[in-house]
């Protein structure tokens, strides 16, 4: 691997500033932080929790090499003992998450870090980076999946993606929020998720014909073939494929979709749906994309456009709504004792913390407390310990389990935080012993500052 590539430097400078400090003042106690959004964006009702997996190949794998260090000492900025000291280091904490596919909601830890301080904070910035985005895509993915109310989508962001890595995290975030497999190769592949392909209007073009394009393509791949049908004119396309299908048919083939992605696309799916089925190819399906989001997904279900699938990609992998989270990692206790931020708008919750979540007799959720771990509750507690001494504590999910519990949590959702409009936001609590260790921080806060003189 290029050093320049290593995933230990992909971090803030004040990472690694931070750590030759406390190594400076030999500080090094455990330290618990917590990872959280504040608040949801105004068009979210719920969020789904998604990249946790990446998160702990990282910390598996995270150390300083001979090539790293040298990078870092020709910066000047860092002292050879404080250097030398990260020759050894290696995550050694505990992580506790909620399980990928989960809902949550505002302020509730989505992943929680007990480590070594050095440890916990020096991952601070790329724990955040992958939970975030996989956070972000899956939930808009979700959204795309409750709007689709069974048609079958696809992920087609590859080329529009915010980067390589956020086309490859974007693929497996929607698969896991219900998103049937994906259009990139490379994500297909290493998450092991269905893939899927048609052509492009260059291929059509290259051709003096459209039934010349479509029967060399349907020689080619016959069985992967979905033809691209709007180039020139969809509805006469569509009746190339059915004069076309009657000739394949001698050779055993079918044509087994056809692709829309301009225009009116509930409008050009009934005139092709009509023409595809007058012509015997009532099996062909039809795919549309092209711009498609939640809202434009709910409206061509809700008109009964004769539409099988969907490919889905800008706004889905950009989030192009909510475009980002205000999530936060902070510190919540330190040497044993809790640790609380009070800056203005952005006070945070002291403590090691939980959430437990409360259930009606159907499986509804119905609301959620957060409290600190070791309180007595009768709730089921959402965070599950996943590391332990830096080593997983169990194996990987598939991401067809995965999957799967991201379906079961979607369906417990209250109704009305299943539609796509803002709705009355699920009760989060936070307990009475959470709110007095708050309230008791921060009058021995005011109690040192008056001590001291302090401002």
């Amino acid at each position: 691997m290029n050093t320049l590539n290593d995933p230990v430097l992909l971090t803030d400078l004040y990472e690694l500033t931070m750590l030759q400090a406390y190594f400076d003042c030999g500080m090094n106690e455990t330290a618990t932080f917590e990872l959280f959004v504040r608040s949801l964006p105004a068009q979210r009702n719920f969020l789904m929790a998604a990249g946790l997996d990446p998160v702990l190949d990282y910390l598996s794998d995270l150390e300083f090499n001979p090539g790293v260090l040298g990078l870092l000492k020709r910066t000047g900025r860092f002292s050879d003992p404080f250097l030398h000291s990260l020759e050894s280091l290696r995550f050694t904490g505990s992580v506790h998450a909620l399980p990928e596919g989960s809902v949550f909601f505002a302020n509730e830890p989505v992943l929680r870090i007990t480590a070594p301080l050095r440890e916990a904070q020096l991952v601070e910035s790329r724990v955040m980076n992958l939970i975030h985005y996989s956070t972000l895509a899956a939930t808009k993915a979700a959204r795309c999946t409750l709007a689709a109310r069974g048609k079958s989508l696809l992920d087609f962001g590859l080329r529009r993606a915010h980067g390589s890595e956020a086309a490859m995290l974007s693929a497996r975030s929607s698969y896991i929020a219900g998103f049937d497999g994906t259009a990139t190769l490379l994500a297909g592949l290493r998450y092991e998720i269905p893939v899927f392909g048609t052509m492009a209007h260059s291929y059509v073009q290259a051709y003096d014909s459209e039934r010349e394009a479509f029967a060399a393509f349907m020689r080619s791949q016959p069985d992967n073939a979905t033809l691209l049908i709007d180039t020139y004119d969809t509805e006469r396309a569509a009746r190339i494929v059915v004069e076309l299908a009657g000739h394949l048919a001698a050779d055993g083939l079918a044509i087994r979709g056809v692709r829309l992605d301009s225009g009116d696309l509930a409008e050009h799916a009934r005139r092709v749906r009509r023409i595809l089925d007058e012509g015997g190819l009532a099996e062909t399906t039809i795919l549309a994309s092209g711009n498609l989001d939640e809202w434009r997904l709910r409206d061509l279900v809700r008109s009964d456009a004769p539409i099988d699938s969907f490919g889905v990609g800008t706004r889905m992998n950009t989030s192009a709504d909510a475009p980002y989270l205000d999530c936060a990692y902070k510190l919540t206790q330190y040497a044993g004792r809790p640790r609380r931020k009070r800056s203005e708008g952005k006070a945070t919750l002291p403590g090691v913390k939980q959430i437990f979540r409360r259930y009606d007799a159907a499986g509804t959720i119905r609301s959620d407390v957060i409290a600190l771990e070791d309180e007595p509750c009768s709730e089921v507690p959402l965070l599950q310990p996943v590391m332990r001494y830096g080593l997983r504590v169990r194996p990987t999910l598939s991401l067809n389990e995965v999957r799967q519990h991201a379906r079961r949590e979607m369906a417990s959702l209250p109704e009305g935080l299943q539609e796509l409009d803002p709705a009355d936001p699920l009760p989060v609590e936070t307990s009475a012993t959470i709110r007095e260790l708050a309230r008791r921080l921060d009058h021995e806060r005011e109690l040192m500052r008056d001590d001291r003189g302090l401002e």
